[in-house]
């Protein structure tokens, strides 16, 4: 599955719109999201499952790439 992830670069900083960055990663359960980016110094926002036309769409874009979690 794939998911997107927003956050902001800094676990201290306030969640501000303009500034949110987002990723997509790919693993079985949101759980293994957010523990493959603990080590990061993010503040995350939101982890969101992508499916369907949702997907395609995000996949259209030319910022699409995605990181995978190897188990």
């Amino acid at each position: 599955m794939i998911f997107k992830v927003y956050y902001q670069e800094n676990r201290f900083e306030v969640p501000v719109r303009e500034n949110t960055q987002s990723l997509y990663v790919e693993a079985s359960t949101e759980r293994e999201v957010r523990h493959h980016l603990k080590d990061r110094n993010f503040n995350i926002e939101l982890v969101q499952l992508l499916e369907g036309q949702h997907l395609e769409y995000e996949q259209a874009s030319q910022d699409y790439k995605v990181e995978s979690i190897d188990a």
